[in-house]
C-alpha cells in the first residue's frame, strides 16, 4: 500500500505520542463518520509508538469480536507495517502477534468484547498499551477492565468508534470528560479521509438518512426520533417486474400471539423484489395458528416456485425444524436488530431492494415504524415491526452473501461446502 499524503487530521494521530502539546495525554479519542480514515492512523500511529517506546512489553488489541478485529483492522494494517520494515508473526491459535523493530520485540494480544462476559478474558494480563477499535459496541466492563490492565509506566489508552446515542456510556464518561481523563479528542468527517473522492462522499450521504446519516456521515452523537426508514415514501414502491425471475426466497418472521410475516422474493438483475407477501394476525382474526398451519401458508405463498432458501426468525426453532423435515433449505436469521435495519435502509436507498404494489402489510408498517424514545440506547417500539422484522431478516441474508470468498470464479459460502 503507498500513501500519497495525509490529511492534517491523520498527521495529528500519527504524531500526537510524540509532539509538543499532546505528548502529556494518557489516551486518545477518535470519532466520527465512517470511512473517514481515523481506524488506520490510528493503529499504525499505536504500533509505531508501541515499538518506539517499549521493549519486551505485552499490548492489547481489542475489537468487538477477534475475527472483526482482524477484519477490519489488522487485514490492512499488518501489510502496511510489513513495507515500513516491521516484522510480525501471528498464531493464530493462540490470538496473538509478536511483532519486532529496530532490534526490540513486543508481544500485542487480540481480545473480542462482545458482551459481558468478555472482562474475563482481559483479566490478570499487564498492559503497556491497549487500543480498542469500534469501543462504542463493546460492553463497559470490558472496556474498564482493559484500560485498568494498562499499569506499566507510560501506558496509554487508544480509542476509536463511530457514534451511537447521546445517553451512551463511553460518550458520557470519556468524550464529555475528555480533559479529565487526559484525553486527545479528534473527531473525523469523510472530508479527513484524503482517500476518498468527492464522488464517493456523495454515494456514502445518499445511502443514509435520518438518525444513521447524522452518525455515519456527520458523526453526530444523537437520538433516535422519528420513524426509522424515515425516507420511505410511495414514491419507492414499483410493480413487480414482467416474465421470470432468476431465483426465489421467502424471508419469515413467525408468530403465534403476535402476527406472522412472510415475504416472497424474486432476483432480476441484481434486484431483489419482495413481490408478494403473507400476513397473519392472530388477535384480528381471533385465532390463533399451529406450525404446521402456517407451513402450509408458506408452500401456498410459494406457489408451486422454486424456493432456494428460506430465511427464518432464529426463536421460531419448531418452525423451523418442521420447515426442514417438509423439505425446505431454512437459514436461520441474524437477529441483530439496529445492524440489520442499517442494511436494509442502505439496500433500498441503492435500489438493490424494492417493495412491490402488492405489499399492503410491508407499506403500511413502514409507516409506523419508530424509534422508541423513552427507551435508554437505541430501540425500536415493539409494534407494527412484523414485516420490519422479516425485511431486516433478508436484508441481512443479502448482505451476508456479498461478504463471501470469491475463489476461482466461484463464490463460496462461509460455513459451507
Amino acid at each position: 500500500m503507498r500513501f500519497r499524503c495525509f490529511s492534517p487530521k491523520q498527521k495529528q494521530v500519527l504524531t500526537w505520542w510524540c509532539a509538543p502539546g499532546t505528548r502529556q495525554c494518557e489516551a486518545i479519542i477518535c470519532d466520527g463518520a465512517v470511512r473517514s480514515g481515523k481506524t488506520l492512523c490510528l493503529g499504525l500511529s499505536f504500533f509505531c509508538w508501541a515499538m518506539r517506546t517499549f521493549r519486551g512489553q505485552s499490548f492489547g488489541l481489542c475489537g468487538k469480536t477477534v475475527s472483526g478485529l482482524r477484519r477490519n483492522l489488522l487485514g490492512t494494517l499488518l501489510p502496511v507495517l510489513r513495507e515500513l520494515g516491521f516484522q510480525w508473526e501471528e498464531k493464530v491459535s493462540k490470538n496473538l502477534l509478536t511483532v519486532r523493530f529496530g532490534g526490540g520485540e513486543n508481544t500485542f494480544y487480540l481480545f473480542g468484547g462482545k458482551d459481558e462476559g468478555s472482562a474475563a478474558l482481559i483479566q490478570g494480563v499487564t498492559l503497556a498499551g491497549v487500543l480498542l477499535d469500534e469501543v462504542a459496541l463493546m460492553p463497559r466492563s470490558f472496556v474498564e477492565q482493559a484500560c485498568a490492565r494498562c499499569s506499566v509506566e507510560g501506558s496509554r489508552m487508544w480509542f476509536s468508534c463511530n457514534p451511537e446515542g447521546p445517553e451512551h456510556w463511553f460518550y458520557k464518561e470519556w468524550i464529555q470528560k475528555k480533559e479529565e481523563r487526559g484525553a486527545l479528542y479528534l473527531h473525523f468527517t469523510m472530508e479527513d479521509n484524503p482517500a476518498l473522492s468527492p464522488r464517493v462522499i456523495r454515494r456514502y450521504a445518499r445511502n443514509f438518512s435520518g438518525t444513521f446519516y447524522r452518525r455515519f456521515v456527520l458523526g453526530e452523537w444523537v437520538a433516535a426520533e422519528g420513524r426509522v426508514y424515515d425516507f420511505f415514501d410511495e414514491s419507492w414502491i414499483r410493480p413487480a417486474p414482467a416474465g421470470e425471475m432468476e431465483q426465489w426466497r421467502i424471508s419469515c418472521d413467525y408468530g403465534t400471539v403476535n402476527p406472522a410475516s412472510f415475504g416472497l422474493w424474486g432476483l432480476r438483475d441484481g434486484v431483489w423484489y419482495r413481490v408478494k407477501e403473507y400476513y397473519f394476525d392472530s388477535k384480528a382474526e381471533k385465532r390463533q395458528k399451529t406450525d404446521g398451519e402456517y407451513a402450509d401458508d408458506l408452500e401456498v405463498l410459494a406457489g408451486g416456485r422454486s424456493i432456494r432458501q428460506v430465511v427464518v426468525d432464529p426463536s421460531a426453532a419448531s418452525f423451523i425444524e418442521l420447515l426442514r423435515r417438509r423439505g425446505w433449505w431454512v437459514e436461520k436469521a441474524d437477529n441483530d436488530v439496529l445492524a440489520g435495519i442499517r442494511t436494509t435502509a442502505e439496500l433500498l436507498r441503492r435500489g438493490e431492494l424494492v417493495i412491490c404494489d402488492g405489499c399492503t402489510d410491508a407499506i403500511r408498517e413502514f409507516s409506523l415504524y419508530c424509534w422508541d424514545e423513552k427507551a435508554v440506547g437505541d430501540k425500536v417500539k415493539k409494534v407494527h415491526d412484523h414485516a420490519m422484522d422479516d425485511i431486516r431478516y433478508f436484508a441481512a441474508s443479502v448482505a451476508a452473501e456479498r461478504s463471501q470468498d470469491y475463489f476461482g470464479g466461484l463464490w463460496v459460502e462461509r460455513g459451507r461446502f
